[in-house]
């Protein structure tokens, strides 16, 4: 028997999900607008929603299969299942819990705007069906920032979407992008990120550095005035960002492949520990344990 899932490359998915199945429900971002992503723009990842009998007749494949049991973890693809209906999402989740009852984790990339659409109510439903936690680029919490980078999100709805995901008890990944700003902007993307995350308390945080493994030109053609960090000045961004997080219980990481400083750590814990690790790198670069620009592919 082939594998019974149907991909369209090129497939992408959060870091920590890299054991996980990956299972189709959607091709390409419903949005796909974001002046920095690149991810779906390829011409056969132009945005449709799966057909509802093929993904299940997938997941029924897969069930029977002799290592169903191996499958513990499962990402939702591609940029946003959450477009998809409740009602299309429960059965999805039920035939997981159905046929591979061995599963612990159901999560996927969640569109502010598609959190919005459904209620409280309806993502406690699709949380009591087993999904879990839900990957959110915010990407900055500058109300001007977004604009110029076409997110079609502000402040206020992105942290509408993550307190609704809150509320459901559907734990939150919440990505920023390190040097989003540009030089004329990186304090305020800085601070006013920073007052997002604290709004929300999400559980998981990520810092990941702006990058182009396409190009600018997309880029630059929604927000020609965008000046480059160098890296002394992403650093200081991210101690800035850091420096202002008031959070209760969160993990933080910043070892994306895109990143030139790896950090880890828990929040409030290690708090002075990544910043001395900044800090650090920024007066002594010569001995900063940095990526090398050949080792950031994306």
């Amino acid at each position: 028997m082939g594998f019974p899932l149907r991909y369209i490359e090129p497939i992408y998915r959060p870091p920590s999900e890299a054991h996980s199945l990956i299972l189709p429900l959607t091709d390409g971002c419903s949005w796909n607008r974001c002046a920095f992503c690149e991810m779906y723009t390829a011409p056969q990842k132009r945005f449709r929603t799966r057909d509802a009998a093929e993904t299940l007749a997938g997941i029924q494949a897969l069930g029977a299969q002799e290592n169903a049991a191996d499958i513990r973890r499962i990402f939702l693809a591609d940029g946003d299942a959450l477009t998809l209906s409740t009602r299309r999402l429960l059965e999805v989740l039920l035939a997981i819990r159905a046929r591979l009852p061995a599963v612990r984790r159901v999560s996927c990339y969640g569109l502010p705007r598609n959190v919005r659409n459904k209620s409280v109510v309806e993502l406690q439903e699709l949380a009591a069906a087993g999904l879990s936690l839900v990957y959110v680029g915010a990407e900055s919490g500058d109300d001007t920032v977004l604009a110029r980078i076409n997110k079609g999100e502000t402040f206020a709805s992105t942290r509408e979407a993550l307190e609704k995901l809150g509320a459901a008890g559907i734990r939150r990944s919440v990505m920023i992008l390190n040097g989003l700003g540009g030089e004329a902007m990186s304090d305020a993307h800085a601070q006013h990120s920073a007052e997002l995350m604290n709004a929300v308390q999400p559980e998981y945080l990520a810092m990941l550095v702006l990058s182009f493994p396409l190009g600018e030109a997309r880029f630059r053609a929604a927000f020609p005035e965008w000046t480059p960090l160098s890296i002394p000045g992403l650093l200081g961004e991210m101690a800035q960002f850091i420096e202002r997080l008031e959070l209760k219980r969160t993990v933080f990481r910043s070892d994306h492949a895109s990143n030139w400083l790896s950090l880890r750590g828990n929040l409030p814990e290690d708090k002075a520990k990544l910043l001395n690790q900044i800090q650090s790198a920024l007066a002594h670069p010569e001995n900063a344990p940095l990526r090398p620009a050949w080792a950031r592919g994306l």
